[in-house]
Formats: C-alpha cells, structure tokens, sequence
C-alpha cells in the first residue's frame, strides 16, 4: 500500500520542537510519506529563538515543483510562511493545484514569544485562508485574523464564524492559551449540511512540553485527511496524536520542551476498518504471584487495583493486563484496537458475525464490543486513545 504523500510548507526549527522537524516526526509515525518545502531556517532552542533566515520565495516554489513534478502529493500543510513574497507566492501556485486537502496553520508567534510572521505576512494569510481546508488559529492568532476580541467564548465563536463567512472555508479555534483545567478545541464548519460547530473537550496536560503542538496537530489533521478521514474525523485522531505525543515527552532543555512524537506507539489504529493488535488480558489465579511475575519479566506496570487487576507496558507501547480468573471466565481476552469501532461492527455483522455485546461506553474510559472465536476465546474490539496507556489513575513510577 503507497503511503500518503504529505507536503509540508514550513521553516525549520533547529531544537527539533517543532517546524518542519515536528511535522516530519509527525507524519512519519502516522505512517504517511512525508515532503518539505522549507520557508525559513531558524535558529532556536526550548528558550526561544536567536535568529531567522527566510529563504528566498523562488527556492521555496522550486522545491514544491520538485515534489510535485515527480512524486505528487495527497495533501500540504502550511506552517511559517517567512515573507510577504513567499506567502503571495505560494498562495498563486496552490491556487493552479486541483482539489486537495490544505491544512493552514497561520504561524505568527513561537512558543517562547518570538514573532515569526510581520504585518505583511500575516495580510497575505487572507488569500491562504481561502485556498485551505481548515486554517487552525490559536487565540492569539484568531485575535489578529479576525480582528476582533476573543475573551470569552461566545467572542470566539463571533470572531471565527466571521472568518467562516469571510473566506468560505472551515475554522479550527485552539484553545489551548485558555485557562482552566480543560482544553477545548473548535471546528466552525462551512458546509451547511453539517453541524456549524464541532467542539472536543479533554484535560490539560500538566507539562512543558508544548513546544510544537500546533504544527504537529496541523500536520497530523493533514496526513488524516489524506486517507479520506472527514475533517471532523481527522480533527479528532488528530488531538490523540498530539495528547499522546504530550504524554510520551521527556524532560529536554530548561524551556518549553520538545513532545515524543517517535514515541507514540499503537496508540491510534490507521486503518477504517482493520483491527490493531495492541492488548491481551490473561486470567490470574494467584493475583500476588502474577504480578510479581510480569513486573519481573521487565515489564512497566502503570495500573494496579488488587486483587483484581494490573496492566503492565511494554516498550513497543503495546499493553498487558492480568485479571481476575473468575472475571475473566479463567480465559484470555484479546483485544484489538478499531480506527471507527461502531463502522467495523457493523461491518462485521453484515458479514455474519454475530456479537456478545454490541458497542457501549465502560467506566474506564473504552469502548468495547465483544464476540467469541470458534474456539470460544473472547476478542475484544475496542477504542481508547489514552485511556489505554495514560488513564487518569497511571501509577506515578510508571
């Protein structure tokens, strides 16, 4: 199977935080082809950024010429443009492509307070906007697009439908720069035959390492699109990457740090229809012996609810748990992981099986559906994201 090809126009980012560095990490893990077209190069680190050099309009257009005279591309994601010109520029020569995927991240400020789009660059972000998808603004960014306040919720919606209305294509609002304990990101979608707002709510991640996270959001919405998820589809697989990718960081440098986006492992399925094999549950008699066993064996247990269950990780990122025998009917649970669990039961049924329990909603954040072998071993299909690896009671060591 060819992967999808993914054109990134963005500047380079030397820490590897973010830019084109991110974007590449980001694509890669979500098994797409990625391609550059670099706009700038900067010199910067997690404290901030000590130098830019744009790189001149014409070599940026050479290198998406390059790309796509030969290998082609199944969708772009623009990142910092660097100049008036190149923005013009590139605006003029996305405008001859036919109908792709364009996902525009309007850069104006990095992370530690640099600026990295002047005043004329960001006036010619109107002729971008118009030509992408989605433009994904923060609320800063949404702020000076819209030219408009965004302090409180409704003043948000205002700013981005006036985006909507002005340039006749879908707004992504960020919201991490909000405060509170929650972070809720929202779609103002174009098409009248869909819902006008789309909204995702999840908790704050306490972390530094935020350094990148609207590139790699805008990238991973690019690479979703490009396996013909809906925008509201990719939007959501999207915001898993990036929250597992904030989860899986380390600590590196003393500012706002670099995410793990090469330590995302089986966390989000691919594939529509094809189950991942990412979890097995076996039965334990002797709950105590068990867990000393595997804790042995070298694996990391990140939860522990005696005497009825533990769940271990291995470094590939695919779990393991040990459950109670009697819970369990004294039998394994295999349990593979779905890209759209509900589409896949149906599909499955259509094709004869038959389910012991149709897809609900548990109390541990998953959602299962379960049918039984020919053997009669349980299978488990089931969505978590990461609830899976990084559920709210993680133990602290792990």
């Amino acid at each position: 199977m060819t992967a999808p090809r993914i054109l990134i126009v963005a500047g380079s980012d030397s820490g590897g935080g973010a830019g084109i560095q991110a974007d590449i990490k980001t694509a890669t893990m979500l098994g797409a082809h990625a391609m550059t077209a670099i706009t700038a190069i900067t010199a910067q680190n997690t404290l901030g950024v000590a130098a830019v050099q744009p790189i001149p309009a014409r070599m940026v257009l050479a290198q998406i010429d390059a790309v796509l005279d030969d290998i082609g591309v199944d969708a772009i994601k623009i990142g910092m443009i660097g100049d008036f010109r190149t923005a013009q520029m590139l605006a003029e020569r996305l405008e001859s492509l036919p109908d792709l995927p364009i996902v525009f991240d309007p850069v104006m400020v990095a992370s530690s307070g640099a600026t990295l789009a002047d005043d004329a660059t960001v006036a010619a972000f109107e002729r971008l906007m118009r030509i992408a998808t989605v433009t994904t603004p923060n609320l800063p960014e949404l702020k000076v697009l819209a030219g408009m306040g965004v302090g409180d919720t409704q003043a948000v919606r205002r700013a981005a439908q006036a985006l909507v209305e002005r340039h006749g294509r879908a707004v992504l609002v960020k919201g991490g720069h909000a405060g509170g304990g929650d972070v809720t990101d929202r779609l103002f979608n174009v098409d009248p035959a869909l819902p006008p707002e789309c909204d995702w709510t999840g908790p704050r991640i306490d972390s530094e390492a935020t350094h990148g996270t609207g590139c790699t959001l805008s990238t991973a919405i690019a690479t979703e699109l490009a396996k013909d998820w809906s925008l509201s589809e990719a939007i959501g697989r999207a915001r898993s990457f990036v929250r597992l990718a904030m989860l899986n960081a380390g600590d590196l440098g003393a500012g706002h740090g670099p995410m793990a986006q090469q330590a995302v492992r089986l966390d989000l399925n691919q594939s529509r229809w094809a189950p991942m094999l990412n979890q097995v549950t076996v039965p334990a008699k002797d709950f105590a012996a068990s867990e000393h066993f595997y804790r042995l064996l070298g694996l990391r247990q990140i939860v522990r609810s005696p005497p009825r269950y533990a769940r271990f990780e291995s470094e590939g990122g695919a779990t393991f748990s040990i459950e109670a025998a009697e819970e369990v009917a004294g039998r394994p649970v295999v349990y593979f992981e779905c890209g759209d669990l509900d589409v896949t039961v149906e599909t499955l049924k259509l094709l004869g099986l038959t389910f012991e329990s149709d897809p609900a909603d548990r109390k541990w954040g998953w959602r299962e559906a379960r049918v039984k072998d020919p053997a009669g071993n349980t299978v488990c299909l089931y969505q978590a994201g990461e609830m899976r690896r990084y559920p709210p009671w993680r133990l602290d060591d792990a």
